[in-house]
């Protein structure tokens, strides 16, 4: 087996209680176990923590469309050469949206992906934060509420983009490796051979 992190991975015997019950909610829901979930879970009552605040950001209910949330993660995730998050939330944005084509534009350059004004707004807002939040001012705000952003959407855009550059360095650090079901997930099936 690949290792999915270049720590210790504790087995179902060496997690927390609370940990191996989110184990078996993931393998019930999504067919699998992720493998951040696993890698995390050598500090269990840390990754228990990271993980209410990112549930509650990236997959509850919130003040912006699931779609945006993911497609956040994926440029930020993108920008960090995150391999762990680029690869498992394009293949959530790439479910979300139904298109593979944009969530791989987006992982990639964002730029070259087709976008919305809001999306690219969205996008243009979150590189600046992740490569430079020492200049960020109340001006770079405009383009958000320009695209019909409200207060409340902005602050939890920030949110999100804040929670996957500290995810990132995290999984970026440690080696965290995807699960193999991220990269098919949401593929449309292809021909094979030639024509």
């Amino acid at each position: 087996m690949n290792r999915i992190s270049w720590l210790a991975v504790p087995d179902e015997q060496g997690a927390h209680e609370r940990v191996r019950k989110l184990w078996r909610k993931a393998e019930d829901n999504l067919g699998f176990v992720p493998n951040v979930f696993r890698a995390q879970a050598l500090n269990g009552e840390q990754f228990l923590a990271w993980w209410s605040y990112f549930n509650l950001l990236v997959n509850k209910e919130g003040h912006l469309p699931a779609a945006e949330r993911e497609l956040l993660a994926v440029v930020v995730s993108g920008i960090n050469r995150c391999v762990y998050c680029a690869v498992s939330h394009g293949a959530a944005l790439r479910a979300l949206g139904g298109e593979p084509e944009k969530a791989d534009m987006v992982a990639v350059n964002w730029r070259h992906a087709d976008l919305s004004v809001r999306e690219a707004a969205l996008c243009a807002y979150a590189e600046k934060l992740t490569r430079m939040p020492e200049a960020m001012t109340e001006a770079d705000l405009a383009p958000l509420r320009e695209a019909g952003l409200s207060d409340e959407q902005i602050l939890e855009a920030v949110q999100v983009i804040g929670m996957f550059n500290m995810t990132n360095r995290v999984s970026s650090a440690l080696g965290f490796r995807p699960n193999a079901e991220y990269h098919a997930l949401a593929r449309p099936l292809t021909r094979t051979g030639p024509g």
